[in-house]
């Protein structure tokens, strides 16, 4: 109960004293390679970003959600907008997808990555298979990614964004391939 006390009276005396010094005005123009962007929290950063006038380059699995993405990012003021669909379960997919993003935009000021998979269709989730491919897909897409860019980041003095899940660190019986990936990151 004493840590749960502390905990909140913490999260209280920070939330007061933080400092906001975010301005709208320097992602205008920002280069950003989004990942996870066809649907949900990926779908409404692209919008965020295109609000604010960022030269985007989406990905997702499925081409149709991105097309639907990409043409409100455009009506939404986005100066440029691409987009690469891809399977992040490939480990030769992240090479193409951040090469593709550095030919378009010429370089990288934000990387946020966004994507995430569930057990495959037709696998069981605790089988290797399974684990394999979660493990792909959540956290070695995420390092490979990482990687690549890391060089136009430097550049540019960009930013790391990777939006994760509460799931890592709490496994249960039908997720803990799925946790264990996540807790790595």
């Amino acid at each position: 109960m004493k840590v749960l006390l502390l905990t909140g009276l913490g999260a209280l005396f920070f939330s007061y004293y933080w400092d906001d010094n975010f301005d709208p005005a320097s992602l205008q123009g920002a280069r950003v390679l989004l990942t996870g962007a066809s649907a949900g929290v990926g779908e409404e950063l692209a919008y965020h970003y295109a609000r604010l006038g960022s030269h985007l380059v989406l990905t997702a699995h499925t081409e149709a959600l991105l097309q639907k993405v990409v043409g409100n990012c455009r009506k939404l003021g986005a100066p440029k907008v691409f987009f690469i669909a891809a399977d992040m379960a490939s480990p030769e997919v992240p090479e193409r997808v951040v090469q593709f993003a550095l030919d378009k935009l010429g370089g990288l000021d934000y990387l946020v990555l966004n994507h995430l998979g569930a057990t495959p269709a037709g696998t069981r989730s605790r089988s290797v298979q399974a684990t394999r491919w979660l493990l792909q897909v959540n956290f070695l897409s995420y390092v490979q990614l990482t990687s690549l860019a890391l060089p136009s980041l430097t550049d540019s003095k960009g930013s790391l964004v990777v939006v994760s899940s509460l799931l890592g660190p709490v496994p249960t019986s039908f997720s803990s391939p799925y946790s264990a990936a996540k807790f790595a990151l």
